[in-house]
Order: structure tokens, then sequence, then C-alpha cells
């Protein structure tokens, strides 16, 4: 019972840091109708930053900085692709973020090299007991912090213009331009704010039971795409349920991988992409994606 209940906990806890990148994911597609490939790469430069610069900023400093940096970097990717998108249409804005995920992942890999960067988180090693169920301090924070940014972004994207405006663009982006939404700012925007989310999740996934940040930390990222793209690409809430589906899978492929060793020997890498591949031959739209009319 203590092993399905800390595997339940685990579970949560990686999904609540997957609901951070698949609501980056989420964002943009929404916003420009791209899914940016780079996505991993920007959470790879927000946990180097963090690496690098914990030091003389102290963690809280480096957090902050490295918010901004992939922040930053994502908007201005925003406005290359604008660029992109104007002359070839919204397909292709989605490969050139290919070409810029390779640039800026090799660039990464290459200051990196073999190492495998601490951040100086707080929590370190340590652990909670509680009822015989040991939890990391690390994964308590993380499922803590994914709530109240998720909170946040939920609240603002329902009660404030900036979330009406998005939503608006969304549905029709002629429309909302008619009305005054300024979709450039928009789009850029939602980019930023994509690789803030992706910073702070970079964090929680260097920290324990985390190894620290090392060149292939990105790749983490794309266990986050299948859970963007089962809940429904471009639903918020989907976004989210496929991410607590997603560690949940995960967790369990884990916990009990000496029962499941008949299916492999590193089922969890694995079981995400089983997961989307299931769901969507059962629901091409996702869990809460809805079906596009198209009229003929």
């Amino acid at each position: 019972m203590n092993t399905l209940l800390q595997t339940l906990f685990n579970g949560v806890a990686l999904g609540s840091i997957y609901a951070l990148v698949a609501l980056g994911f989420c964002l943009v597609f929404k916003a420009s109708g791209a899914v940016n490939f780079a996505h991993g790469s920007l959470l790879l430069l927000g946990g180097y930053l963090v690496a690098v610069l914990h030091e003389p900023l102290g963690f809280s400093g480096a957090v902050a900085v490295a918010a901004a940096g992939p922040a930053a970097a994502a908007a201005l990717e925003s406005l290359v692709l604008r660029r992109v998108a104007k002359a070839d249409g919204p397909a292709v804005p989605t490969i050139v973020t290919i070409g810029i995920d390779i640039l800026l992942l090799t660039e990464l890999a290459r200051r990196i090299g073999g190492d495998v960067l601490g951040t100086g988180d707080p929590w370190g090693a340590d652990v909670v007991t509680l009822g015989g169920i040991t939890f990391a301090q690390a994964r308590m924070y993380s499922l803590l912090v994914a709530v109240l940014l998720v909170g946040g972004f939920l609240a603002a994207f329902r009660w404030t213009r900036w979330g009406l405006s998005m939503r608006a663009h969304a549905l029709d982006a002629e429309a909302a331009a008619l009305m005054g939404v300024r979709g450039n700012r928009l789009r850029m925007s939602a980019w930023a704010l994509a690789g803030v989310l992706a910073a702070v999740a970079a964090v929680f996934l260097a920290a324990f039971p985390g190894t620290g940040i090392d060149r292939t930390t990105g790749q983490i990222a794309l266990a986050a795409f299948p859970a963007a793209v089962l809940g429904g690409l471009g639903s918020v809430g989907g976004a989210l349920l496929g991410s607590v589906v997603v560690g949940m899978a995960e967790a369990l492929a884990t916990g009990y991988q000496e029962q499941l060793s008949g299916l492999g020997s590193d089922l969890a890498t694995v079981v995400p992409y089983a997961v989307m591949v299931l769901v969507l031959i059962a629901r091409p739209q996702g869990l809460l994606g809805a079906k596009e009319s198209t009229r003929v």
C-alpha cells in the first residue's frame, strides 16, 4: 500500500512539472498555431543559467535571471518566426523551430560537455517521512509552485484583458485583430511566458531525485509533449490533464519496473509515448480537444 501511495505522489509531482512544460507548448500553439520544438532547448537554457549563476547571485537571483533568459530567447524566436509565417504560412514556423532547437542545443551541449551541473537549490536531498511514506522535499515544493503558477495563469487566462485577447485570437485571429487585439504583442507575450515556465520546470527536474543539469536535460521536455498532445493540443485543461496522466504512467512504470520487467528494462522512458498513441487512437482530438469541422 505504501508503495502505491508513494508512486501516486511521485506521479502527481512529476505531472506537475510536466504541466509547466506542456502549458508552454499549449500557449505557443494557441498564440501562433506553431508547435515549438525548441521548447526543450529553452528549458535546458533556463537550467544552465541557474547552474552557472547560483554561486554569484544566489539561488533566487539565478532563478530570476534564468527565467528572464528563456523568456527573452523565446520572444526573439517569435519575432523570427513572425517573418517566416508572413511569407510561407503557419506550417513553416514549426519546422523552423527544429532548426533553432538544434542550434541552441548544440551550443549548450558544447558548454556543458560531459558535466552534471548542480543548481544550488535549497532542498538538496532532504526528505519528509509521513506514515511510513518518504517524500522528497523538492518534489513537494515543485507541486506547490506548479499549483501556484498554473492557478495564476488560469486566473489571468479567465479574468484579465490579456486572457480574453488570447482566447479571442485563438478562435479567430482576423476577427480579433479587427477588434483591436494586437496579435504580434500577444504572440510575443505567450512565447515569453512559455520560456519562463520552462525555466522553472528545469529547476525542479534537476532537483532531487533528479541528478542535476546535463546535456540531455532538454530531452525531458519531450516527455511533456505527449502530455500536451494527448490532452488536446491547444487545450489548456487538456495539457494539465495530460500532464497528470503522463506523470502517473511514468511513475507507475518506474515504481513497478520489477513486476513489468517482461516489457523491457526502461519502460518509463517510452510509456508517455505509448499512452499518447493509445489515447489518440481512441480519441484523435485528444482528451479535451475539440473536433474541427471543415466545410466542403
